[in-house]
């Protein structure tokens, strides 16, 4: 190519060049100079240039795919109204909680200014019948938990005791009068309900034996005893208690106000999961509860295990969340993260575990999708929640892992929003049953011998 024919070139690029940004150019270079080493270099080199001049404009123009964990378009097997109560969750997390996730977390207090723009979003007991409750499946209880914990785990479980444990014991042990009296105004969020079973020194083990009593004096139980972790009770209007009757040696529930003579709650301190949940230590002492506030369909452990049978594939969906939040933050950030020129997201072994936290996502999320299905049919049993909170809550150990690892140091940083998925994980991996009893659990469903001690 003639020199003039490279000059003709050069000026043809130069014609696209913003006149403006030229002349800031002619200030940082000498452009003559420029034209002179443009007009020296042979034709391969001046291909070069081009390819090169070239990349950088596509670069910039470059569309990414959008962030998204529902990789197998689960969302568009939900109905319209479904759909909608979904999204509806999801921007009041964003606009509401997001903002303010990681202050709360990190001072170990709870946003009691949320609970009332909570209530207004009409989801609380979402797959209750009556009682002023939305009479919606349980699978979209299941979208709900996920929802909520893709961007907050503790509000997750905050929401997961009041409106599943608390709200459930009473829905499915409690009399007509209780669900009359307790349920619409939780149902508003006009009280909040905590839910006291496990205990300082009975945590797996509640079905071989409760170290709270329980006993009939008259018309009125006395209760003795502690309760341990039990989320919401600082602050609850009522709790139920699960005592072992000292007569009967049955289990049973009871509905324990606050302000009930003998029963005091005091703040677990030093947490380092779950921070913003206000988790209690309860102590019963000659706690005196009328005969009218027991729960009065609950009467062995097999009454309580109901309620966490139903409650047990909500905490599944919640780890679907944690590691949700934590794969749809860690994409974001090497998209943006830059080393050695180009946003990491391009490297290939980032690029591998962004692909295995995803493989695990999908599958945690196929699989609780057909528990709620099987929920919503009537043909949950133990063994199938069981199982679901085993894997859901072992690989979201694995996607919380790798997210904190393709951010480096920053992965430690609340400010980048997955460390506090890391702890929260460590939560759910032990709540509503530790792996050993679930595992337990389905064994025994599967081999026909129990192998459980004791």
């Amino acid at each position: 190519m003639s020199l003039f024919g490279k000059v003709k070139n050069t000026l043809k690029l130069l014609k696209s060049v913003d006149l403006d940004a030229l002349n800031k150019l002619s200030q940082k270079v000498d452009l003559s100079q420029v034209m002179s080493a443009v007009g020296s270099l042979d034709d391969s080199q001046l291909k070069g240039l081009m390819k090169m001049l070239n990349h950088k404009a596509k670069k910039g123009q470059h569309k990414l795919p959008p962030i998204d964990g529902d990789f197998y378009d689960l969302s568009k097997k939900l109905t319209k109204e479904e759909r909608e109560i979904q999204l509806k969750i999801r921007r009041f997390m964003e606009d509401e909680v997001d903002p303010i996730a990681n202050k709360y977390w990190n001072r170990a207090e709870f946003p009691h200014e949320i609970i009332p723009k909570l209530a207004e979003l009409n989801v609380c007991g979402i797959a209750y019948e009556g009682y002023g409750c939305p009479n919606q499946s349980f699978l979209m209880e299941g979208i709900l938990a996920m929802e909520i914990a893709r961007i907050d785990v503790s509000m997750s479980t905050f929401f997961g005791v009041h409106s599943g444990l608390a709200m459930g014991s009473i829905y499915i042990c409690g009399s007509e009068e209780q669900k009359q009296e307790w349920l619409p105004k939780m149902q508003k969020f006009e009280k909040i309900g905590a839910f006291g079973l496990t205990e300082p020194d009975v945590g797996s083990a509640v079905a071989g034996g409760l170290g709270t009593t329980c006993k009939l004096e008259g018309d009125t139980w006395v209760l003795n005893g502690q309760k341990k972790w039990i989320g919401n009770a600082t602050f609850s209007d009522i709790t139920i208690i699960w005592a072992r009757d000292v007569e009967s040696n049955q289990v049973k529930g009871f509905i324990v106000r606050k302000e009930n003579p003998g029963f005091k709650a005091e703040k677990m301190e030093n947490k380092m999961a779950l921070r913003t949940v206000q988790n209690a230590l309860i102590t019963l002492t000659d706690c005196r509860v009328p005969e009218g506030d027991r729960l009065q369909n609950a009467n062995s452990f097999k009454d309580t295990a109901k309620v966490l049978q139903m409650t047990r594939a909500g905490v599944a969906w919640q780890a679907v969340g944690c590691a949700r939040g934590a794969y749809e933050n860690a994409v974001k950030y090497t998209k943006k993260r830059e080393q050695f020129g180009k946003p990491i997201a391009s490297f290939q072994l980032v690029q591998n575990h962004l692909v295995e936290m995803l493989s695990n996502l999908t599958a945690m999320q196929t699989l609780c999708f057909r528990l709620s299905e099987m929920q919503d049919a009537g043909i949950l049993k133990d063994e199938h929640a069981s199982l679901a909170k085993v894997f859901c809550s072992l690989r979201t150990r694995d996607v919380v892992s790798q997210a904190r690892e393709v951010m480096g140091g920053n992965g430690i940083l609340l400010e980048y929003d997955v460390a506090r998925f890391v702890a929260d994980a460590e939560a759910i991996y032990s709540y509503e049953g530790t792996k050993e009893i679930n595992s337990l659990i389905v064994g025994r469903a599967i081999t026909g011998y129990s192998a459980f001690v004791g």
